[in-house]
């Protein structure tokens, strides 16, 4: 690979980095071609771009787009390193967890999940935990709402009997 072949692919980085909030570093050496294939096809189902790079040209793309943010990752470029881009934070990893249970790869390496890094395989479980944004907006939304309802709805089924009772006070003698 030439010098203007590599420039293109670490600016192609810098504007995938730049552009998604959510990606997963992650170890599929040694998986078979037939578990390859698997894998990419469930990325696919799930909406997560795959795609296999050198660690070097990364790491010169992490330097270009934002060098302290991505900085406690540079430890963990070493071996075959793929890259999981996905719009939802916790996908990627519901997805290694679920394809993990017929094997022991890919092992997470580090994700950077709405500007938190996390590092190392056991961060699984809680990146896999994590809620997006619109699940919590609607989270938000469904308590606020939950009061009002019952509000109206109480208001609603007595209102025969609030009639009721302003009738008779009014048909009362004074």
């Amino acid at each position: 690979m030439n010098k203007e072949e590599k420039t293109i692919i670490i600016d192609d980085l810098v504007q995938k980095l730049s552009v998604n909030k959510n990606f997963y570093l992650a170890d599929t050496s040694e998986l078979p071609s037939e578990q390859t294939s698997k894998l990419r096809r469930l990325c696919f189902e799930k909406k997560i771009s795959m795609i296999v790079v050198k660690n070097t040209l990364l790491e010169k793309a992490m330097e270009r787009s934002s060098d302290e943010e991505f900085k406690p990752m540079y430890g963990v470029l070493k071996g075959s390193t793929s890259i999981l881009f996905c719009e939802s934070g916790s996908e990627p990893a519901k997805m290694i967890k679920a394809f993990r249970k017929d094997g022991k790869r890919p092992i997470l390496k580090a994700a950077f999940v709405e500007q938190s890094v996390y590092i190392g395989d056991g961060q699984l479980d809680a990146l896999a935990s994590i809620r997006s944004k619109n699940e919590v907006i609607g989270d938000i939304v469904a308590a606020l709402q939950s009061p009002a309802k019952n509000v109206i709805s109480g208001l609603l089924s007595g209102k025969n009997k609030l009639a009721g009772i302003v009738k008779t006070l009014a048909d009362r003698p004074e």
